[in-house]
């Protein structure tokens, strides 16, 4: 009990955990405490945080979760029959090895604490993983704990620690190890052996390693079952000594640099279930020489350069297959006998090929789940869409796939069938009664980027689970229905580039969840108070919405991007717009744009919300670096007034484009805080005065403030004159006379001019030769002058 309430004393407890933790109660029932039920003795610690990933960013919201310090040298101590102990997922900021004990261990530090103080240690279980802001900087207390057979340091900043290899090799019944993200960069690729007596699983997945496989990876005489590269910038070409892991069930080569051929001998694992190799460098065909590994589960090859034939002599074997992806960035084809039954029944089918037809075999699937096909151009008769009506999630997009929607029904969780050439309404995909028989459990509608008609029914209210809606670039037209105000789970929605009309019902401002709004290039009308407060990025241009800016706008805290051009807004820019927090900071990877949400047992997490921006007087598609541009742009309204003040103190600002308004006054001093600004647009308004000065400012062009006649000062050429009466200090005197200084300057401009007219005035009166080629030259001026009037106003000439 002492030892935990000492534990307890670093830690902060913002949601009272450990609200039981008290001397009041058997530390046996305290919350995550585990006792031997003979001796009553702690045997382990699990406090776990549970968080849900953010629907408007890709971090978890760990407010709730225990942070401060992690006293492990002092539970190592005190808890002499600690076993296991679990701290996942929670925010600690430090471990911590400084304690005291009885036993001669004063106030020592961890690398140099002797071995007595801890040789007690029965720990086995570890695992500190997702603790994202705790960084550690050395690992040298590790083989003191010389019990574990469990280590997880997942997503725990290791940068500082070089021989983190060697430390872990000196546990001797380590059998998973799990350092995912964890920042290591050496591999050791030069060591031939490491000391792994019982590893059974070693996952180093999104580290930056940067070198070939290592010769110790080959060595392992473990038994390892569970290996995981992914994501650690390997490179080189995969060696066969990789087959002296004869064991392997797993392993995961996910987001590589390797290159050359996809190894034949890889068909040899005989006990291999799962093989990824996607995102990599692999060209050539793939070898047929997979087929025989016949306890396949998983096959994934997707994103490379793959090219040849695919046939049932690939596949043919493979009767434990569920989830196959095979997806080349080259030219692959697929080449299956039409009479060809697999011995499988997949559960995921993801690919991308070069021939126009689908392969028969297809059809023969009852149990897939999960169909995507991309950028293969295929036909879909109405056998095909039969086909895919019972899965739970179908991704089409960028197929080319020409056909009528009108009479195609889906009962999916997931439907993506953007960019492709689809015709038809789209009223009886979303309101026939059929479907509204079904689960109605629709999250995500991607038909963007087609040729859909008609209006936008009025059926939202039927699907309410809805998470996303991208119904861009077609031809819908009428009204944006007040249906749509149900949706209270929608986080994004694209109706952009069609010809809706017509004012934006209130209802919308009840999508308490919604972060994308875009509606650009409509035809949509009416004030814009509508807005609801949660939006992220609110794009409106190219409409004909009009009154004012609502002061709801700066109630848009997490407001990143707002894009209100070319439209017909009047009135002031509001002075609070200092209140919208995302923009007074640089802080941009922490504003990401990605949402999550679950289907068919898993979590889906979405990090590519796209817009087309207008910045630079260009237009740039912002996809993964969205959440990089921060922007507001008011251009070409009826904006009237000054511009506030208070709106340069939106110093996180990348973006502003204020030009083509009638604003008037002076450009704010306080414009050159804003230090991030890499465009600025102020041109054609009727401000005036100079522009405020600071290599921020005179770093834009003059594009930036052209079309402001009262404006002046660099980059402007125009010189400068104080007040509006051209009083220039420097020009005049403090009396408004002409300073000295300036008066014989003028005097002697005037003087040059008068004595270089009458030089020339003497050459050519004096000199008959100069005198008869000036006038020729005036008479030859005069005619060219005459014919190109005659030509202009004659052109039938």
């Amino acid at each position: 009990m002492h030892a935990l309430l000492n534990l307890r004393q670093g830690i902060t407890d913002p949601s009272c955990v450990l609200s039981s933790w008290s001397t009041k109660l058997d530390c046996c029932k305290w919350k995550g405490v585990m006792c031997n039920n003979i001796t009553s003795r702690v045997t382990g610690i699990s406090l776990p945080c549970s968080t849900t990933i953010s629907s408007n960013r890709d971090e978890q919201d760990k407010s709730h979760c225990l942070t401060g310090s992690i006293h492990l040298s002092l539970l190592l101590m005190e808890l002499e029959f600690l076993d296991y102990l679990d701290l996942t997922n929670n925010d600690f900021l430090a471990l911590q090895f400084d304690y005291e004990h009885k036993h001669n261990c004063h106030s020592l530090s961890i690398p140099t604490f002797p071995r007595q103080c801890v040789n007690s240690s029965t720990l086995g279980h570890l695992d500190l993983s997702s603790n994202s802001n705790l960084a550690i900087n050395n690992l040298q207390w590790l083989p003191y704990i010389s019990s574990l057979e469990y280590l997880d340091l997942y997503d725990i900043d290791l940068s500082k620690e070089t021989n983190w290899l060697q430390l872990v090799t000196m546990l001797p019944s380590l059998s998973f190890l799990e350092m995912g993200l964890c920042q290591l960069k050496d591999l050791s690729w030069s060591l031939h052996y490491a000391n792994f007596t019982a590893l059974k699983v070693l996952h180093l997945s999104g580290n930056k390693f940067k070198s070939e496989l290592p010769k110790w990876l080959f060595n392992l005489s473990s038994g390892i079952y569970d290996l995981d590269l992914s994501l650690d910038s390997l490179i080189g070409h995969l060696p066969n000594a990789l087959l002296n892991l004869r064991e392997l069930e797993i392993l995961n080569l996910f987001g590589n640099h390797f290159d050359g051929p996809i190894p034949d001998w890889l068909g040899e694992f005989e006990h291999l279930k799962y093989l990824d190799l996607g995102i990599n460098k692999f060209s050539g065909s793939i070898p047929v020489n997979l087929g025989n590994l016949s306890s396949l589960i998983t096959l994934d090859v997707t994103i490379n350069p793959l090219t040849g034939v695919v046939s049932e002599k690939t596949l043919a074997k493979l009767s434990k297959l569920k989830n196959l992806n095979i997806y080349s960035t080259s030219s692959l084809i697929l080449d299956f006998d039409s009479h060809w039954i697999p011995p499988f029944q997949l559960e995921e089918l993801l690919l991308r090929f070069s021939n126009p037809n689908l392969p028969a075999w297809l059809y023969t699937q009852r149990s897939i789940e999960s169909l995507t096909i991309w950028e293969s151009s295929f036909e879909a008769p109405n056998k095909f869409w039969n086909f895919v009506s019972r899965m739970n999630e179908v991704r089409l997009g960028g197929n080319l796939i020409d056909g009528n929607m009108s009479n195609v029904l889906l009962n999916s969780t997931v439907i993506d069938l953007s960019s492709n050439g689809l015709k038809g309404d789209l009223a009886p995909l979303l309101c026939d009664h059929k479907m509204l028989n079904g689960k109605n459990n629709l999250l995500f509608l991607d038909i963007s980027q087609n040729h859909l008609s008609g209006g936008l029914t009025n059926c939202w209210k039927n699907w309410k689970s809805l998470v996303v809606i991208h119904l861009g670039s077609n031809n819908l037209s009428g009204k944006i229905p007040s249906s749509m105000g149900f949706l209270s789970n929608l986080t994004s929605l694209y109706l952009n580039d069609n010809k809706l009309n017509g004012e934006i019902h209130p209802s919308l401002q009840s999508c308490h969840s919604l972060l994308v709004f875009n509606v650009r290039n409509n035809h949509l009308s009416g004030n814009i108070d509508w807005i609801p407060h949660s939006v992220m990025a609110l794009q409106l241009r190219s409409n004909h919405f009009s009154g004012k800016i609502p002061p709801q706008i700066c109630q848009m805290y997490s407001l990143i991007i707002l894009d209100i051009a070319h439209n017909a807004i009047s009135g002031y820019i509001p002075t609070c717009l200092h209140n919208v927090k995302t923009l007074l900071f640089n802080n941009v990877p922490h504003n990401k744009l990605s949402f999550s949400f679950h289907t068919s047992g898993k979590v889906y997490v979405y990090e590519d919300e796209t817009l087309e921006l207008v910045t630079k007087g260009q237009v740039l598609k912002y996809k993964e670096n969205l959440h990089f541009m921060t922007l507001i742009d008011m251009s070409s309204n009826n904006l009237s007034g000054t511009i506030p003040p208070q709106m340069c103190s939106l110093i996180g600002l990348c973006s502003l484009n204020l030009s083509n308004n009638n604003l008037s006054g002076k450009i704010p001093d306080e414009i050159g805080n804003m230090r991030n600004l890499d465009y600025l647009n102020i041109s054609f308004n009727n401000l005036r005065g100079k522009i405020p000065s600071g290599p921020q400012l005179q770093g834009f062009t003059t594009l930036s403030y052209m079309g402001n006649n009262d404006l002046s000062g660099p980059p402007l050429t125009k010189m400068f004159f104080q007040d509006d009466k051209h009083k220039d200090k420097k020009l005049f005197g403090e009396d408004g006379n002409y300073s000295e200084f300036w008066l014989w300057f003028y005097i002697g401009i005037e003087s040059g001019f008068v004595m270089s007219f009458l030089g020339v005035c003497y050459v050519i009166f004096f000199n008959k030769k100069l005198r008869h080629a000036y006038f020729k030259f005036l008479y030859d001026w005069r005619d060219r002058l005459h014919v190109t009037v005659v030509v202009k106003m004659n052109p039938s000439r």
